[in-house]
């Protein structure tokens, strides 16, 4: 893992515009109101579950070391529960990027970052067992639900 690399992206995402479509980014993809960037990949989704249990360790590992260094800039934060929003997009609107999300991971870490009017979460998209495991950040202007 490249934390100052990972840091850098971020701050840089909350100053790069938004697109005014859907599509992908050179740090994976975006549209109108956000960037979803992959920070890292895991091993292919074919891995075997113990295999696969290693990657989401270290993963985790890798999200809280980058959650250490927001925490230091714009405070601590408790886990965003995206089940319950993952839950919710049964029965409502649930605006983007969060609906997308929430179905790929089960938590995120989350600040509002003053004086850009943006949100940043940190999470790890592990909820597909047959898909790999990423490493995500995302940066919204649209608050979570």
């Amino acid at each position: 893992m490249n934390l100052a690399r990972h840091i850098a992206l971020i701050d840089e995402l909350c100053f790069r515009p938004f697109p005014a479509e859907h599509g992908p980014s050179d740090v994976g993809f975006s549209g109108p109101g956000h960037h979803v960037a992959v920070l890292e990949t895991g091993d292919r989704p074919d891995l075997d579950p113990a295999g696969r249990a290693v990657t989401v360790d270290q993963f985790e590992k890798d999200r809280d070391a980058v959650y250490e260094l927001l925490a230091s800039r714009w405070g601590d934060t408790d886990p965003y529960n995206l089940r319950t929003v993952q839950l919710r997009t049964e029965r409502e609107d649930i605006p983007e990027p969060w609906g997308w999300l929430s179905h790929h991971a089960g938590v995120a870490w989350l600040w509002e970052v003053r004086g850009t009017g943006r949100w940043v979460a940190v999470a790890l998209a592990d909820q597909d067992p047959s898909g790999s495991v990423e490493l995500l950040a995302v940066v919204t202007e649209t608050a979570p639900p």
